[in-house]
This record gives C-alpha cells, sequence and structure tokens, in this order.
C-alpha cells in the first residue's frame, strides 16, 4: 500500500494537554509579576543573598526586603538554560529536560507509615529511606528518584545527611532532595563529589537541591544558602513555592499563580547571580486551602488547574518545570 503523505503545514495535537491561558493572559501574569518584584519586593533571609543582589543592582526596602528591577528578572531569566540534563551516578541513567518532555517522580516526604511487619503506623526512620529508594530505583516507569521519607530516627541538625545518604548508596537514579540549609547542602555535594569523582562534577552531578520559599513572598535564610551552595558547586536547583490558594495567596488561580512566579523568580534571580548559567528548575508544591480545615489539598481539580498553570508559565520563560501531584 503506497504511503498518504502529510499535507503542507497540517497541525498535529501532539498529545492531550490542558491549555489554561492565552498568550495575552501569560503576559498579563507576568506584567503583574514584575509589577509585584519591583515594588512590593521579596524578603530575602540571608545577610549574604541581599548583598549579593544589591551589588547587582536590585533595591533594598529595609526590612529585608528587596526590590528587583525588571531588567534584572529578564537578563536572569535569559542566562538559565533552556533544556538541563539530570545525570545518574551512571549514564545510562541521565534524564533531560526540556519544554517537551514530561516525566514523573515519587511523591516525598512521609513522616508516618504503615510498618509492613507489624501494621501499625509510625514514624518514618532511615531504613525506611534505604527500602523505598531501593522499590524506586527498580521501578523503569520512575526515572529519577526523590527522596520519598525522612530519617526521623536521627536529629533534624543531621537528618538531611542521611537522608542523602541513603539515596546516594541505594540508586544510581538521579536524586532530588532536600538541601536543608548552605552548611549540610555542601556536606551532600562533597559526598556525592566523592561518589562519582570532581572531574567533570558540574556535568555529571546525581543531585539536584529542592528549596522552598515561604508564601507570601520569602526567601528565607536557608533557602538563600541552599540556593547559593548549590550554584556555586554546579548543582540543580529546584525552587518550589508552596503557595496556598485562599490561605497564603489569592485564592484564584491567576492571583495564586502571580505570588508563585515572584517567589520563583526571586529565587531565579539568586542563583544566577550567584552563578550564571546555573542550572534551574521552576517548581512548585503550591495548591490550594481547604477552607473548612485550613489545610492544603491535593489530588483536587484546583491542583491541576494550578499545575497546568505553572507549567504553561515555565514554558513561557523556557524553563524545565517540576510541579507537585497527589
Amino acid at each position: 500500500m503506497a504511503q498518504r503523505w502529510k499535507k503542507a503545514g497540517y497541525k498535529t495535537s501532539g498529545g492531550l494537554s490542558l491549555n489554561v491561558f492565552t498568550q495575552d493572559e501569560m503576559d498579563a501574569i507576568h506584567r503583574a509579576s514584575i509589577e509585584v518584584l519591583e515594588h512590593t519586593g521579596v524578603l530575602i533571609g540571608c545577610p549574604e543573598a541581599r548583598k549579593l543582589l544589591i551589588d547587582a543592582g536590585a533595591k533594598d526596602l529595609g526590612d529585608e526586603i528587596i526590590s528587583f528591577p525588571q531588567w534584572m528578572i529578564e537578563e536572569t531569566i535569559n542566562q538559565a538554560p533552556e533544556t538541563i540534563t539530570l545525570a545518574g551516578r551512571t549514564p545510562d541513567r541521565d534524564i533531560v529536560l526540556d519544554s517537551s518532555r514530561v516525566i514523573f517522580t515519587n511523591f516525598g516526604e512521609a513522616v508516618y507509615l504503615i510498618d509492613p511487619d507489624t501494621g501499625e503506623v509510625r514514624n518514618t526512620c532511615k531504613q525506611d529511606v534505604i527500602n523505598l529508594t531501593r522499590v524506586v530505583d527498580a521501578l523503569d516507569v520512575i526515572p529519577v528518584c526523590e527522596r520519598m521519607a525522612g530519617a526521623q530516627d536521627y536529629p533534624e541538625a543531621v537528618a538531611e545527611i542521611h537522608n542523602y545518604e541513603a539515596l546516594l548508596l541505594n540508586t544510581t537514579k538521579h536524586v532530588f532532595t532536600g538541601g536543608g540549609n548552605g552548611r549540610l547542602t555542601q556536606y551532600m555535594v562533597d559526598m556525592a563529589k566523592a561518589a562519582v569523582g570532581e572531574e567533570n562534577f558540574e556535568e555529571r552531578c546525581p543531585v539536584t537541591f529542592n528549596t522552598c520559599p515561604i508564601s507570601p513572598l520569602k526567601l528565607t535564610g536557608d533557602v538563600c544558602e541552599v540556593i547559593m551552595v548549590a550554584a556555586r558547586n554546579g548543582a540543580t536547583v529546584n525552587v518550589l513555592s508552596m503557595g496556598m490558594a485562599g490561605g497564603s495567596t489569592p485564592v484564584h488561580l491567576a492571583g495564586a499563580l502571580v505570588v508563585h512566579n515572584c517567589e520563583a523568580l526571586a529565587g531565579l534571580a539568586l542563583a544566577q547571580k550567584t552563578r550564571k548559567g546555573t542550572r534551574f528548575i521552576y517548581g512548585s508544591s503550591s495548591t490550594a486551602m481547604d477552607l473548612r480545615y485550613g489545610a492544603a489539598v491535593v489530588g483536587t481539580p484546583e491542583l491541576a488547574l494550578l499545575n497546568a498553570g505553572v507549567a504553561a508559565m515555565a514554558r513561557y520563560y523556557k524553563l524545565p518545570s517540576w510541579a507537585a501531584g497527589g
């Protein structure tokens, strides 16, 4: 049978998609975000980070609040790479992130679990992190590994290091984990360098550091430290806003995304001013608030719409994105 060639200019859907905004609407969200960043500003809780941004052209509004001029935001958006490689411990586990690829990761972080031997609900421990990491490592449908539980049997001041050790020694996939603070992030970077070698570490860094601003519009000292330490060492930074529509952000979709966008762009600016070209993920763990109980809700239509909006704004800026679900 003769092959039927497509007509010139024939358009295909490219698969199922959820387009929640027009180009004009995304422009409006961007303009509103620029206005907030310039006139309201973002709290930057780290003196070193404030100095770095002010030296780069930001303005000190007092009370640890920094104003970001439009040119700085536009400049740092252009400096961030559009496509990034998440290196595994072995090259066969490498993953490429760009605007056209969708991958899935496991959810995190559990603080309780049902003990598989006793059936009782208990706090998570380091052995749980080890066991769950091995499960994720064996699942081909999950190409990266996020910290899925916490080593609560260790003091909070060092638990992040034990979490990362459990991840590092039990998967060759690229790992996403919390940085905690600058000191802990540097320890984890040193552990990763010991595992894969310092030569070409920036190209083969096997870990991405997650860090979460506090909505509305706060990059605390620990958040700033994680961003700067990761950037200086050539690691990827994933800044995940955790706004709650109706609680810490406006209740409607556009308003929630403006607050989310400001926090992500402030984190991007700090990362790029720390080191130009830092690999950056436009992340989100934002959702809506259940107004009856004051709790964050997941697995809801509101979250799906918000995640679609986050992905749309990431494509608008040509940045890789990450959206939490449930």
